[in-house]
């Protein structure tokens, strides 16, 4: 860039690491005030964060140990308690019918915002590679986009993009990074400790637009990931009072939808919504984390938890029909919205009859979550908007949900949550080859700071490579066999790697190919996939690789 960027100020209690990239406009998002909260936030939270990891493990290793899970004792009471509900929505969240989800590019936050959409969620998560860059300049985006200064025309194709009029834009839904990553390039002063990356994207977002979004009649609005405990839900909801406390924000204007896409988040759907009640607005059924959590705590458990190819498990697999039906009532029981999962899709540009097809089982799996009670659902593209739209119309009409809907026929036990074993399906070659394919070229375009990528026709995130290098694993120490009769050995892994990176080379060509990061990819998968110790989450030992 040819203009000089101001030096990143330090922050009272958090500094800004050197090796940090200087980027345009950055003083207006790291502003001293900014960091100041940031460092308040990151001294007074981060230690229950950190202790709460540890109790992470320790209960994952319980899992393990009794290949048992079930609704917590201790919680029984407000289970069984019919008198409390969350907080009413607030206007621009009570009607939900359709969301579409995507990182906070300069492009993305004006089309997403023009989409059609009542919700776009903003997503510093799994659809975004968490760089400086996208960090910094993500929340930039916002803040112009709250100002209504975003528009722009592209350089390389000369297209303009522009915001519609307030009335017609998404309501922005932000999505924080979970609680297990840090942010690298931000530091306790004293200590040196880096700062939660889940704070961080709170933080910023909430100091520089809460003020700003109250006065336009809507408020700061979370999306929190990777929630495992109600204990977890609680450090939130702790989060949210005090920033609305030191900023003089009114109690209650921060609302948050929590999804529940960890087996052991599942088992305390009530008790989530109770800790956060005052600032809860609804659940989500987020389908993909859901399937890799069920593999990271039952990987080892016996083959009744082998789960076959990712595609052959779909929403209508008894154990997911379970988790599903048990948010609807969950959700309704207590006055909160219950969101429904995401249509991944990527529309073709060349091949109609690849869209046709698509095209009738978006609309399938919509029609069966608006049927099955939810209140709105998740899209990857703003083609897909108006059919979700149609699911959700024919059900709702003129209402903005339908939880008065409080399905009290279902009943979900323990076991019906963890049948993974009633599927006809079993892993194939097919799948094992998909899986190689999607966890390299998942992962090339997160080192080069891509977190949302267009794969066979599907969007992509960190939580469908989470599923490929997690049923990599288990399937080898399985010693599953394949529909081929082939057992999934480290060795046939290896060759199907390193048959695909090489018609990879060939695609692309040698100097395309050496480009990229391609090789790093490819190697960081096996390690994943391969190394006897299971990585947590694979972002972990790829954040050592992320440039920028």
């Amino acid at each position: 860039m040819s203009a000089p960027v101001p030096t990143p100020p330090h922050g009272g209690a958090l500094v800004v690491d050197e090796a940090a990239p200087a980027l345009p406009r950055q003083e207006e998002v790291l502003t001293e005030e900014a960091l100041a909260f940031l460092g308040e936030l990151h001294r007074r939270f981060t230690p229950r964060r950190d202790a709460l990891l540890v109790r992470r493990a320790e209960r994952r290793a319980e899992i393990a140990r009794t290949a048992r899970l079930d609704f917590l004792p201790e919680t029984a009471a407000i289970r069984a308690d019919d008198s409390w509900r969350v907080a009413p929505s607030p206007p621009a969240l009570e009607d939900r019918r359709v969301e579409i989800t995507g990182p906070t590019d300069r492009r993305m936050t004006v089309n997403a915002l023009n989409s059609g959409a009542r919700v776009w969620l903003a997503d510093f998560e799994d659809a975004s590679s968490p760089t400086w860059e996208n960090v910094v300049l993500g929340q930039l985006n916002l803040i112009d986009a709250h100002r209504r200064t975003i528009d722009f025309t592209d350089e390389r194709t000369g297209k303009s993009y522009a915001l519609r009029p307030d009335a017609e834009l998404a309501t922005a839904v932000v999505r924080p990074r979970g609680w297990h990553l840090d942010e690298r390039r931000l530091r306790d002063r004293e200590d040196g400790s880096p700062v939660p990356g889940a704070l961080v994207d709170f933080g910023l977002y909430f100091f520089h637009n809460a003020r700003r979004l109250l006065e336009a009649g809507r408020g700061p609005y979370f999306y929190l990931a990777k929630t495992e405990s109600h204990l977890e839900a609680r450090l939130w909801n702790d989060v949210f009072v005090f920033a609305q406390e030191r900023l003089g924000i009114p109690h209650g204007t921060v609302r948050a939808t929590v999804l529940i896409e960890t087996i052991t988040a599942a088992f305390e759907m009530e008790e989530i919504l109770y800790e956060l009640r005052e600032h809860a607005s609804g659940l989500n059924a987020g389908r993909w984390d859901y399937l890799f959590s069920l593999i990271k705590n039952f990987r080892t458990a016996g083959p009744e938890f082998v789960l076959p190819d990712r595609n052959a498990v779909t929403m209508t697999a008894p154990f997911m029909r379970a988790y599903t039906e048990l948010l609807v009532r969950t959700c309704h029981r207590r006055g909160a919205h219950a969101i429904g999962g995401m249509a991944a899709f990527i529309p073709s540009r060349r091949d109609a009859e690849v869209n046709r097809v698509a095209f009738e089982k978006v609309r399938a799996d919509k029609d069966r979550e608006a049927r099955d009670g939810f209140d709105g659902s998740w899209v990857a593209h703003p083609d897909l908007v108006p059919i979700a739209r149609e699911s959700f119309d024919a059900v709702l009409g003129d209402r903005p949900h339908q939880k008065d809907r409080l399905r009290e026929d279902v009943r979900v036990t323990a076991g019906d949550l963890l049948a993974v074993g009633s599927l006809d399906a079993r892993p194939t070659r097919a799948g094992l080859v998909n899986a190689v394919r999607v966890g390299i070229r998942y992962i090339e375009a997160w080192l080069r700071g891509q977190g949302a990528v267009a794969i066979f026709h599907l969007m992509e995130d960190a939580a469908t490579a989470e599923i490929s290098r997690s049923q990599i694993w288990q399937w080898v120490h399985a010693g599953v066999v394949l529909d081929d009769g082939a057992r999934v050995t480290a060795e046939l892994v290896r060759e199907v790697a390193a048959a695909d990176l090489e018609a990879v080379r060939a695609d692309l060509g040698a100097d395309v190919f050496a480009a990229g990061a391609w090789q790093e990819a490819h190697d960081l998968l096996l390690r994943v996939a391969l190394d006897e110790d299971y990585a947590e989450f694979l972002t972990l030992p790829a954040y050592e690789h992320l440039t920028g």
